[in-house]
């Protein structure tokens, strides 16, 4: 029987675990979210991380500027966050206006503060095996797992997507945890070759049901990075249903890796509360 890898009963146990170390502390975590401008999807997504925040008792605020502020003008609002002891995480809700470099107000944020693990001290203390702060879907990812009980220990893991947010931090993560990873991407020839060998297989491409069965082997575990709204409104991966078929495990799209990536946001805020100076 097929097991489906619900993000949704991970992430709760996850936010039980939160609360309940919470439980006797008096101070609480303090996440702090940057909003430029009134992109829709970005106030729905901040709605929901402030939602997670009060479910395990952490104090969140969003900090709104308009898309006319300045880059250097951005600069200073970070500085006085990263000043801030009350605050413990930082992060940017992106997209940013054009006129805003991305990475570079990504590295002004205090990377003992940089809960979305973005930030170049992150990145690299990440690959050199080191404690830090990791993008939350790829912790989120390797929780669910863990919560399933899947180890990934000497398993060939093929991870299809190499973008900073999640293809490249997650096959970092695995390696880190001993497995035996390939990573995929726009250029790789014959992809199916390398999907087949999976014994964990991990789609973060972007691209509407891309993987089908005739991508996988029997047994797989599929992790559907993927969300695409379809016209009728309802959701889709980057994994076509028909692949769920030969597999021993997947994630569902929605309420798979979605809230898990709400989880590992919460894990590091509570790490970030931990270390705080």
């Amino acid at each position: 029987m097929t097991l489906i890898l619900n993000g949704v009963a991970a992430s709760t146990a996850i936010k039980e675990q939160l609360k309940q170390a919470l439980s006797q502390s008096r101070e609480k975590p303090h996440l702090v979210v940057v909003l430029v401008g009134q992109d829709p999807a970005s106030e729905v997504y901040v709605k929901n991380k402030q939602k997670a925040c009060h479910e395990v008792g952490f104090m969140s605020s969003v900090k709104r500027y308009e898309s006319s502020i300045t880059q250097d003008q951005l600069f200073n609002e970070l500085d006085k966050l990263n000043q801030d002891n009350d605050v413990h995480g930082i992060i940017v809700q992106l997209p940013l206006p054009s006129h805003i470099n991305a990475n570079a107000i990504i590295d002004h944020i205090s990377p003992h503060k940089d809960v979305d693990g973005f930030h170049p001290i992150n990145v690299g203390n990440l690959h050199r095996g080191q404690n830090s702060f990791v993008s939350a879907t790829p912790l989120g990812i390797l929780r669910l797992l863990e919560f399933y009980s899947i180890d990934v220990v000497s398993k060939h893991v093929v991870v299809v997507g190499r973008s900073n947010i999640v293809g490249k931090p997650i096959a970092a993560l695995l390696l880190n945890a001993n497995a035996t990873v390939t990573i995929t991407h726009s250029k790789t020839k014959n992809l199916m070759h390398h999907t087949q060998q999976a014994d964990i297989l991990i789609v973060a491409a972007g691209i509407k049901h891309m993987i089908n069965k005739d991508y996988v082997k029997k047994g797989v575990v599929i992790v559907d990075v993927g969300i695409h709204r379809n016209d009728d409104g309802t959701l889709s991966g980057d994994v076509h249903p028909s692949a769920y078929e030969l597999a021993s495990a997947y994630s569902p799209v929605p309420k798979g890796v979605g809230p898990m990536t709400i989880a590992g946001l919460l894990l590091n805020t509570y790490q970030a509360f931990q270390e705080r100076g």
